[in-house]
């Protein structure tokens, strides 16, 4: 339309007052246009802001040129910067003071109209946004949260350089080790009939770095595992990797708070009182029930074996009788709870496992309950008084096996927790969970499987016990969670092959198996293997807690669906006979 432009001068988030009457050259897309009694006012954006530029009448075939423009047309303009008027002031943008007269314009590129408007309070669905995700990422809120992830990379890149990490990557392709979650295969052409493996972890690798005498390590890795998705796991997802040599479990938990105390400050400008709260997981799973508890509200699960054991209802005594556990938790100001609001918990509660869900209202001091007749009026009040319940509150009370007991009031807790709005979204509850089970017995393989992973070591002191009772052997290994997510998890490792060996066994992985697998680290910790322990962070999920956001896809650029489908290039999709039959690969579906 115009002669073409010099390059861009200013972004379209920097102008203010004091650049008043300056020639600048902007660039951008056309956010909006509006035509005021001729006086044509373009929005234009860029991710840094807006700014209105204005197009005069009298200014010719530039003016009708700015008549043409639509929306997310790309454009540069040049002109001079001219203060707004005082009634035409715009306080909600950075640039409101100011405006850019109009007196020469390029249209870089012309624009179809987009399949949704850029605006962060659209109502459209996340499939749409996907499919068209270049135009979803051109929305603040998403660019937002693109920055906020690339400033916490950052801001861990200089925490660990500057405490003498090395920042060391590792294969994308290694060898399949299952164990846990499916691996992604990738079938070798060069070495037909074998297949590589897209890493879980980088677990071996890092271990092998702390053999090699790199006593502290770092990564911002991409990790995959083929496992079902919801809102906060994709097929791959980013972790930061720590390894260190030479460590006890405090040298990691210091370590790790130095970090989350920088990501407090800087990102959420929020003081973190260190040292971190911390519950063993025997501690979190009885409290609350389950190992990443929330800690915005309270409502603990409330242990009642000795207070129902000879009481006149069997369903508790039985329960009790059997080593089962009787428990409850104290839901404030909800005796209003009507009959078809209880028998929806009742059903939450079934869904959850549990054979059913017992609710008692306080009124006057005392249960308002059909149950009363079975238990004695110093039992009623024992209960009330034990549970801290006042009237108007309403009690929910599980007997069951203790594990599904424990399960099934956790979900509970949590789900009245949001329905009653307890949850306060600006609050943010941080807590260590340590001691987990090193390991756990899993029914359908009849076999005892590794909590975390095979590598986790053993508690010293359950260390006599590993024989005779495996399933109460402890393991050196703890959670970071924030608000009920786990946001990090690691352990100490073991570094010895005789205990090494010991795991494989417990685990019923044979020797030959063992060494088909995992062979290469038990030969090099035979060649000096340091004591050793970290941690890996999930990157992703701590974006999308720092940033506000229900889902790591906000905080993703090009994530897949739940169904692990990306939705605007089609991945996963075939490939061609040529290309399998390089790979030998004859398809039976």
């Amino acid at each position: 339309m115009s002669k073409k432009l010099a390059k861009r001068t200013h972004t379209c988030g920097e102008l203010r007052l004091e650049n008043n009457g300056e020639k600048v050259t902007l660039m951008g897309w056309v956010d909006r246009q509006r035509d005021h009694g001729g006086i044509i006012f373009i929005d234009l954006r860029d991710r840094y802001g807006k700014t209105q530029v204005v197009f005069n009448p009298d200014a010719g075939d530039i003016y009708k040129n700015g008549k043409s423009l639509r929306s997310e047309f790309v454009i540069a303009v040049h002109g001079f910067v001219e203060k707004r008027p005082d009634d035409m002031l715009n306080e909600s943008i950075d640039t409101g003071q100011i405006e850019v007269v109009a007196e020469e314009l390029e249209v870089l590129n012309s624009a179809k109209t987009p399949p949704f408007e850029i605006d962060d309070d659209i109502d459209v669905s996340e499939e749409i946004r996907l499919k068209y995700r270049y135009i979803d990422l051109r929305r603040s809120m998403m660019q937002y949260n693109l920055i906020l992830r690339h400033r916490m990379a950052q801001l861990a890149r200089r925490y660990f350089d500057e405490k003498k990490f090395v920042e060391i990557e590792t294969p994308m392709l290694m060898r399949s080790t299952p164990e846990g979650a499916r691996d992604y295969l990738v079938p070798s052409r060069v070495q037909n009939g074998k297949f590589y493996a897209l890493p879980q972890s980088p677990q071996t690798y890092k271990q092998l770095l702390m053999v090699s005498g790199f006593d502290r390590y770092f990564q911002i890795v991409k990790c995959f595992r083929d496992e079902d998705l919801r809102a906060d796991r994709q097929p791959e997802f980013t972790q930061i990797d720590v390894e260190m040599s030479f460590v006890s479990e405090e040298d990691i938990y210091a370590m790790v708070e130095g970090l989350m105390d920088q990501y407090m400050d800087q990102i959420l400008n929020i003081k973190l009182s260190t040292p971190i709260q911390r519950l063993s997981w025997a501690e979190a799973t009885e409290k609350y029930g389950t190992d990443k508890p929330d800690l915005r509200f309270g409502m603990a699960l409330c242990e009642l074996n000795d207070l129902v054991a000879s009481c006149e209802f069997k369903v508790f005594t039985d329960c009790v009788a059997a080593d089962g556990a009787v428990k409850g938790i104290c839901v404030p100001d909800a005796a209003k709870y009507s009959r078809k609001q209880q028998d929806i918990l009742i059903d939450f509660a079934k869904k959850s496992g549990a054979k059913g869900l017992v609710p008692i209202k306080i009124e006057d001091n005392d249960w308002q309950s059909n149950l009363n007749k079975f238990f004695s009026i110093e039992t009623r009040q024992k209960i009330i008084e034990r549970m801290g319940a006042q009237p108007g509150d309403l009690l929910l009370i599980v007997a069951d096996e203790r594990s599904r007991c424990n399960n099934v009031l956790g979900s509970l807790r949590l789900r009245v927790a949001q329905d009653e709005g307890m949850i306060k979204e600006d609050q943010y509850a941080i807590l260590w969970v340590t001691d987990f089970p090193l390991l756990e017995y899993d029914e359908e393989e009849k076999r005892y499987v590794a909590r975390h992973h095979p590598f986790t070591s053993p508690k010293d002191e359950d260390l006599h016990i590993i024989d005779t009772d495996p399933g109460a052997v402890r393991a050196k290994a703890y959670d970071l969670v924030l608000n009920g997510t786990e946001i990090a998890g690691g352990s100490i490792r073991i570094y010895k092959k005789e205990l090494q060996q010991k795991m494989f066994q417990l685990l019923n992985i044979s020797e030959e198996e063992a060494n088909n697998k995992f062979g290469f680290l038990m030969d090099a910790f035979e060649y000096g293997a340091p004591p050793h322990g970290g941690i890996a962070f999930g990157f992703d999920r701590m974006a999308m807690l720092f940033s506000g956001r229900k889902s790591i896809r906000d905080v993703i650029a090009f994530p897949k669906t739940s169904s692990a489908i990306s939705l605007m290039d089609k991945a996963p999709s075939t490939v061609s006979v040529k290309q399998l039959k390089e790979l030998g690969i004859k398809l039976t579906i």
